[in-house]
């Protein structure tokens, strides 16, 4: 009668091990502390991004605005949204960018980790920048907050910027400002995905293109894209975000000013990408929410693809290769801008912060070449 209680007993325990295993992570707590986001930083930014989301023309301008409300003249800018958690190794290479073109087609705006000791010298294009900024941590929601705050921020400084492009401190660019503006603005056929039309040249003419697109990688068969999913829970992301609709992507993206609006006006994917994640090798909120949130609400109006070259060969810990200086030269910059999906990548990561004296070298004979 009893000769049957162990292998019950035993059962019963591998039984119970399984259901633990599958329920755990909507139960238990996470596996080390939560990054919380404090409810006095959320506060400040729903008032941020309430005013980029309802300008109020009876109050006065910004104080580092560069452009008068009411001016017709103006032509449409680039935003330069700079995140780091570092100093901006490539600053000097970046002003080498900026230095040849007129000062009223961009603005800079950079996001430092409080914590950083970055160096924002008087006189050079990245002096007087600094948006208001919190503390970021990797494989946190932090990191969204933070992109949120710099497209708020440099959408109430001018209204004249048109694109925004999200760039981190291991960022350099792979051609001149110029050929980056015009591939933005008036090229036709930079976007090698988006068919030609018979208004095209008319439009480029007029400086126009038919309704200018968002630069951003979207993917969504991934290996473990259902682990990234569920590692808030199993059901944690339901009924908002269901994991058919639920996507991957790079973190630096250009967006035009209306997919900017969209990401500052949602509140409801916001809430689902800040909970706390059991899994942290799986989490990486910014990689998720910014792809899910904008192929849910214009699927349409995205080239699904990103400007910024990243090597993922030999990734280590989540992060991407990263180029040292004895690797940079000339054949590496021609490279590092080819593309099956547009004319040109026009930017690249990882660089070493040591590799700026090779590119320095590289800049007026290859990079800024054309």
């Amino acid at each position: 009668m009893f000769s049957s209680t162990p292998f019950l007993v035993s059962f019963l325990l591998l039984l119970s091990l399984s259901l633990l295993f599958l329920f755990a992570p909507r139960f238990l707590p996470p596996s080390r502390p939560p990054i919380p986001i404090s409810a006095s930083d959320e506060l400040d930014d729903q008032i941020l991004f309430n005013r980029a989301l309802n300008p109020n023309p009876r109050k006065p301008k910004p104080t580092f605005s560069h452009l008068a409300l009411d001016s017709k003249s103006s032509k449409p800018k680039i935003a330069f949204l700079f995140l780091t958690n570092s100093d901006l190794h490539f600053a000097p290479l970046w002003s080498l960018f900026f230095s040849k073109t007129n000062s009223n087609l961009y603005n800079i705006y950079v996001h430092a980790d409080p914590a950083a000791n970055v160096t924002l010298p008087p006189g050079t294009v990245f002096h007087n920048r600094l948006v208001p900024s919190k503390r970021t941590y990797r494989a946190s929601a932090t990191l969204i907050s933070a992109t949120r705050r710099l497209l708020a921020s440099a959408v109430i400084d001018d209204p004249a910027n048109l694109f925004f492009a999200v760039l981190s401190q291991y960022c350099v660019p792979l051609h001149s400002f110029r050929y980056v503006y015009n591939s933005l603005f008036f090229s036709t056929t930079f976007d090698l995905t988006r068919p030609a039309t018979g208004s095209d040249a008319e439009l480029a003419q007029m400086g126009l293109k038919v309704r200018p697109k968002s630069f951003i990688e979207i993917l969504s068969k991934s290996a473990s894209l259902w682990k990234r999913y569920s590692a808030r829970g199993r059901f944690a992301m339901m009924p908002e975000v269901p994991f058919e609709q639920f996507r991957v992507g790079s973190q630096f993206f250009l967006l035009t000013r209306r997919h900017a609006l969209v990401v500052l006006k949602d509140r409801a994917l916001w809430r689902k990408f800040r909970m706390p994640c059991y899994r942290e090798d799986q989490c990486y909120p910014e990689e998720h929410y910014f792809p899910t949130l904008l192929s849910m609400a214009d699927p349409d109006g995205l080239t699904r693809y990103s400007l910024t070259r990243v090597n993922w060969t030999g990734t280590v810990k989540g992060h991407p290769y990263t180029y040292l200086p004895g690797e940079v030269s000339a054949e590496l910059i021609h490279r590092l801008r080819k593309s099956n999906l547009s004319e040109s990548y026009l930017f690249a990561r990882k660089f070493s912060p040591d590799c700026l004296k090779p590119l320095l070298g590289l800049a007026e004979k290859v990079i800024f070449r054309d």
